[in-house]
C-alpha cells in the first residue's frame, strides 16, 4: 500500500534573509515614512530629574550605587551632579558631576560613567 503525500494547501515564499526589519535600520537621521525620524540622542537628553533609583556603574561596569537624588547648582532647573548612595544602610554618598555621564539606559535604569568609581568624590 502506498502512501500519498499531499501538498500543503498554503505554502508562503521564505523572506529574504537579512531584509526583514532594512526600513528600520537605513541609518539615524533619514526620514521613513510619513515624516518620522531617528535621530542620535546625547546620554543627557534623559532628564537626569527623572533618574532617582537608577543604578550607577563606572567605566569598567562596576557597581557605584544608586542615584538617592539630583544635585543643583548653577542652574535651579537643571541638575549638575547627582548624588548617589552606595551600600544598603551605608551613609557614604558620591557626587557624581553630569559631565562624568557616558549613556544612560532608561529601560534598564542604569547609568553608565566614563571615569572610574575611584575618580569620584565622596561627601558626606
Amino acid at each position: 500500500m502506498a502512501i500519498e503525500r499531499r501538498q500543503p494547501a498554503f505554502q508562503a515564499d521564505p523572506l529574504p534573509i537579512g531584509r526583514i526589519n532594512e526600513s528600520f535600520t537605513t541609518g539615524l537621521g533619514i526620514t521613513s515614512q510619513g515624516g518620522n525620524t531617528v535621530e542620535a540622542m546625547s546620554a543627557l537628553a534623559i532628564d537626569l530629574r527623572r533618574t532617582t533609583g537608577y543604578i550607577v556603574a563606572d567605566r569598567q561596569g562596576r557597581l557605584v550605587g544608586k542615584v538617592e537624588c539630583p544635585m543643583y547648582g548653577t542652574a535651579p532647573d537643571v541638575p549638575d551632579a547627582l548624588s548617589v548612595k552606595s551600600g544598603l544602610f551605608s551613609r557614604r554618598r558620591r557626587l557624581v558631576p553630569a559631565d562624568t555621564i557616558d549613556q544612560i539606559d532608561g529601560t534598564s535604569g542604569v547609568i553608565g560613567l566614563r571615569v572610574d568609581r575611584e575618580n569620584i568624590r565622596s561627601f558626606l
